[in-house]
């Protein structure tokens, strides 16, 4: 298995070279040549294994250049019931409201309560042994932008990891106070933390920039250094994802929700656009998908771009109570249109370069009708978001964070306007836990109480559910990372950080 890019089909790399590079020497993203086909007897096998055989047999077929022994000791290690809380790290919540039946995926039982942490606690090792593949040596610096569940997900990760320094930037006032607690206690010895004065796309385009600059490339190679990157734009993120999407099929075939071969759809509260492109390439890879419901809050991008076939991302930005999706700027959205155009490298690169040089882009009729074909997109605002909250808690006892909210918004949106009442799984993202003010806003009409913990306590009386383990230690633990900086201050921060002069 090799790896383009996506803005030229010339550059090509192993699987190990794609996850220690991150991104591309001309900004694009690496995507595999090929898909692996998985038949429906093949399906049917992987149902007999558990997670962590699923996810050994799905990275062989991308990883070709690691070992059965690398691809197997990466996968036990990361997926552990003492990280899980169970041997099973994406379990389901069925729930069946009427005629729509609703199968949610939790993605969110690791040890920062979200999402991220499914990718995250794999991708240190694999990116260690790639280092040690590709640049025998060199210590990694993993460089993150954060909306939010990304930096606490990394920097657990990859905290005390030989050979890896980590580095994480987030928005000063775009993440939760639960989420920027998360980072700003976090312990290590290899990791730091900064605020920046902006949102989540200033800061993605700070860190691309930093990617990107030859000057500051060449003196970390000086000091025996190379960047990398723990964001979705690294495969080596991204290729975990696709795992869940077999494994919940898997297990729906085996708790008889569904007869082999019957479609699902998928439906994800998107940002950055990696959870829902997962799903996108286990449907190219076999897996029975009917449609991709891609949801968004009132940043919202992409609910137009699937409308319109223009991606415009001069708006307004909002800060809302779902702010992992706060994003202008989905980076994973080029590796669709790679694929959309068949792999015509010149055509993405030319509107990538229309998005940083305008800000808008709009794409052909064909990649258009394919686009409307495979994908729904909607969106939620914050108002409709806490209403989601409080019905799903009150008539079916489930109770979910602001990003789920949003999701079964645009999904029960999706019915009413289509009728299509195929089963859909959806990706539950988030312990609602790390959103207590909004959540407990939703199901409760008392006066909040003065501060985070507090709501935490309160929530978890009024619901009679119980504050998962890694937020409750948060309230004694001690803040270590208080640094603001600006934009424009990022590269200084970095090399400071790193002790290069």
């Amino acid at each position: 298995m090799k790896y383009n890019s996506t803005r030229n089909k010339n550059t090509v790399v192993t699987a190990a070279q794609a996850i220690a590079q991150g991104i591309s020497e001309e900004g694009g993203l690496f995507v595999p040549q090929s898909l692996p086909k998985y038949s429906p007897e093949e399906i049917k096998a992987l149902a007999t294994e558990d997670y962590r055989g699923r996810a050994k047999r799905i990275f062989a077929d991308f990883l070709s250049d690691f070992t059965e022994q690398e691809i197997a000791e990466s996968v036990d290690a990361a997926y552990t019931a003492e990280k899980f809380g169970s041997d099973n790290p994406a379990p389901i919540s069925y729930i069946e409201s009427g005629s729509t039946r609703m199968s949610l995926l939790e993605l969110w039982h690791g040890p920062t309560c979200a999402f991220k942490d499914m990718a995250l606690q794999i991708l240190p090792h694999l990116l260690t042994k790639s280092v040690k593949k590709t640049c025998a040596g060199k210590e990694a610096v993993i460089l993150v932008a954060t909306s939010g569940d990304t930096g606490k997900a990394a920097l657990e990760g990859f905290k005390d990891v030989e050979g890896t320094r980590i580095m994480v930037f987030y928005p000063v006032n775009g993440v939760s106070p639960m989420q920027k607690r998360q980072m700003a206690t976090q312990k290590g010895e290899n990791v730091s933390v900064a605020a920046i004065e902006g949102n989540f796309d200033d800061a993605q385009t700070g860190v691309k920039r930093i990617f990107t600059n030859s000057e500051i490339k060449a003196r970390l190679a000086e000091n025996n250094k190379l960047f990398s990157s723990a964001n979705s734009i690294n495969w080596g993120r991204l290729l975990p994802q696709v795992v869940y999407y077999f494994s919940a099929y898997c297990d729906m075939l085996n708790e008889g929700k569904l007869s082999l071969g019957d479609k699902i759809n998928v439906v994800v509260p998107t940002g950055n656009f990696g959870n829902i492109l997962a799903s996108f390439y286990a449907m190219n890879m076999g897996l029975p998908i009917n449609r991709f419901i891609c949801a968004s809050n009132s940043n919202n991008v992409l609910t137009d771009f699937i409308r319109t076939g223009t991606y415009d991302k001069k708006r307004h930005f909002y800060t809302t109570i779902s702010p992992s999706m706060d994003i202008l700027v989905s980076s994973n959205l080029e590796r669709l249109l790679y694929h959309l155009t068949d792999g015509n490298a010149e055509k993405v690169a030319q509107w990538m370069n229309e998005l940083s040089a305008e800000g808008c882009y709009t794409v052909d009729a064909d990649v258009r009708a394919k686009l409307s074909a495979l994908f729904y997109g909607g969106f939620c605002d914050d108002e409709n978001t806490k209403k989601t909250i409080r019905k799903l808690y009150k008539e079916e006892n489930y109770l979910c964070d602001t990003h789920t909210a949003v999701a079964v918004n645009v999904y029960q949106q999706y019915v009413a306007e289509t009728g299509d009442l195929t089963p859909a799984v959806i990706a539950s993202t988030a312990s609602p836990y790390k959103f207590a003010r909004s959540v407990l806003q939703a199901v409760s009409d008392d006066e909040l109480p003065d501060d985070e913990f507090a709501m935490v306590d309160e929530l978890s009386a009024k619901t009679k559910t119980p504050v998962p383990a890694p937020l409750a230690a948060l309230k004694e633990a001690k803040v270590r990372f208080e640094l603001e900086c600006s934009v424009d201050a990022m590269p200084e921060t970095v090399l400071k950080g790193l002790g290069i002069n």
